[in-house]
Order: structure tokens, then sequence, then C-alpha cells
């Protein structure tokens, strides 16, 4: 298998979309924060989005990431997804030294998934960001099973262990056994908003007066404004730290 920059292969561009779009729920694409940050992250930083390419030019993963500084503390970490694109942005108008490498996201190709190669790609990822000078690798994991659980507090869920006392959750176990640390909950990761009519198309379900309801996919209650016509959704996140 080789590795690419994703702008380096244009040709792979639409097999990227199907596969990376795959399995999400359509409202994880609407946080406007992230929209307003993207072009640049692209522009800027797409020696950090690569795909993991077979010998047939097929995508078997893809992963991407941002150079941010960062001093170590928790007290210095981003709130999250969103505040460490918007701080690597800023960092490279300021023409600032990016110190931290934090990994924004990682997905293997749907019929691929439990061969290992999700921990692969990480690795790769961290990999370039040693060759870019960065020396920390940080990460907002999305835990998909906390969907199952939308009430219970994130720093509660990320608590939980199976009985070999691995993680509950597979994507934490994934960076675990590779020697990730869970630093902290990142209680306000990502936001996603729509009208309530969007919300009602992406619950696939009506959400008859202003309130909190739970989503399927969300990881946290979505709040409804009816005087606003919107609903909002804040998911948390965790941060881990790769050595």
């Amino acid at each position: 298998m080789r590795t690419f920059a994703f702008g380096d292969r244009p040709d792979l561009h639409g097999q990227a979309e199907d596969i990376f779009s795959a399995g999400w729920p359509e409202f994880i694409f609407h946080d406007p924060v992230a929209e307003r940050q993207m072009g640049r992250v692209r522009q800027w930083f797409g020696g950090l989005n690569l795909l993991l390419v077979d010998g047939e030019d097929q995508i078997v993963a893809g992963g991407w990431g941002v150079p941010m500084r960062w001093d170590g503390s928790l007290a210095d970490l981003p709130g999250g997804y969103d505040e460490s694109l918007v701080r690597a942005v800023a960092l490279r108008e300021a023409d600032g030294q990016a110190d931290t490498l934090v990994i924004a996201a990682a997905q293997v190709r749907g019929d691929l998934q439990g061969r290992g190669l999700a921990a692969e790609m990480l690795r790769i990822l961290a990999s370039a960001g040693e060759r870019a000078g960065l020396e920390r690798v940080i990460a907002p994991v999305r835990p998909a099973l906390k969907a199952r659980y939308p009430l219970t507090p994130m720093g509660q869920f990320m608590s939980w262990t199976r009985t070999d006392g691995a993680p509950l959750d597979p994507w934490l176990r994934t960076h675990q056994r590779m020697g990730a640390r869970v630093l902290c909950a990142a209680e306000r990761s990502m936001t996603m908003e729509g009208s309530v009519g969007d919300w009602q198309k992406w619950a696939g379900f009506a959400l008859p007066a202003s309130g909190s309801y739970v989503v399927p996919g969300a990881l946290a209650p979505v709040v409804i404004d009816y005087e606003r016509d919107e609903g909002v959704l804040v998911e948390p996140n965790v941060w881990v730290r790769h050595r």
C-alpha cells in the first residue's frame, strides 16, 4: 500500500467523497465553524491530509490533521475539534510556529474495517506530523458508541470499561492500544446547526415543540428552538494524547 497527499491525487477525489461520507449522520456535515475554516485548512495543511491506497488505486483509508501550538497542559487544550481548526488557521495567519499535530479525523473504507487499518492510518498521520517538526500528537476522539448513551455525560462515558479493563468504546480502544493516554473530555468539541425543518429531516421524525431531543447518531441531545427556527447540537469528544 502507498500513501499520497489528498491534493496530489485529484483522480481519487470522487472515490474519497463516497468513502468518507458513508456511515456518518447528515448533521455531522453542518458545522459552521468547521465550514468557515476548511478552505484554508485544505490550502495550507495539505501535507497532513493523506490517503492510503492499495495496488489497484483503491482507497483503503484516509485521515487528516492540522498543526497547532499547545503547551502540553490541560488548561491550554482547545475546546475540541472546532477550536483546533480555528487555532491552526490563526497561527498560520500569524506566521507562528506549530509544535503539535491535532488528528482531526481518520477513517477506513467500510468493507475493510476491523483489520487494524485505523491504527495504521493514525500511525501514518503521526509520522507525517513528526516529519513536519511537530513534537506532540493529540486527537479529539469522537466515540461513536456514545450515541447509544446521549444523556450520559462524556466524563462518565469515557471512564466505562469492558471486563478486560479496555475502554468500552471501540475507537477509544484503538487509540489506547497504540499507547495513547486519555486526557479529558472536550465538552464543546463540535457544534452543528440547522433549521427545525433540517433537524426533522435529519432525525427522521417530528420535533413538534421547542426543547431537547435525542436524535439517532448524536452524542448529546439536540436543542430545538421554534422561536428562532433553529436546532443546535453541541457534541463532546475525548482528548487523547499519543506518544
